[in-house]
């Protein structure tokens, strides 16, 4: 028996893909819609904690801000960590800079298993609950530094999606214009 088989017309196969396209730049601008919302939420969200904790770096040239010690965050002296690179540089290179030199160069891990080997060690002690308390701040402001980097990559999807949705849009349209010729 032999197999039907149906022909396309160039017309019918032009109206499938312009039709596809409409689909898929609805899609796209859908995405790109989600996308600057992340990237609106995060960098909002980001920003606001951060300016709530009002933390700031200290003026420069004050005392304990030796530019010799923190050369790479003079840029920001007296500025407040309002933001997730600021944040970051904060934390790894301000709190954990203190953090090493109270401790001579050793973490919290190590402080609190020599604070618990030694209980009656009140110096061991307060090191420890400072080390805790920097560590805490740190991944409090390295959380805030993650977040922000997701609201960066949510803006460059923005982008991206954006162009896509106008690249489909052209191609649907050319393709509906053939569609009409055919």
């Amino acid at each position: 028996m032999p197999k039907a088989s149906k022909n396309v017309s160039q017309k019918q196969l032009y109206g499938l893909l312009t039709g596809f396209g409409l689909v898929l730049t609805v899609v796209l601008v859908l995405a790109t819609i989600g996308a600057w919302a992340g990237y609106t939420f995060a960098t909002n969200q980001v920003g606001s904690q951060l300016s709530q904790e009002k933390i700031s770096f200290p003026a420069a040239g004050s005392v304990g801000f030796d530019a010799s010690e923190y050369p790479t965050l003079q840029q920001y002296a007296g500025q407040p960590v309002n933001n997730g690179v600021k944040a970051k540089a904060y934390a790894d290179d301000y709190i954990w800079h203190h953090m090493m030199k109270a401790s001579g160069g050793k973490t919290y891990a190590e402080v609190s298993s020599a604070a618990k080997a030694n209980p009656a060690n009140t110096t061991l002690a307060g090191l420890k609950s400072t080390l805790f308390q920097g560590d805490m701040l740190r991944s409090s402001l390295l959380t805030a530094y993650a977040f922000s980097v997701f609201g960066v990559i949510a803006g460059y999807a923005v982008i991206v999606a954006l162009l896509a949705a106008g690249l489909v849009l052209f191609l649907t349209f050319v393709g509906f214009i053939k569609a009409k010729r055919a």
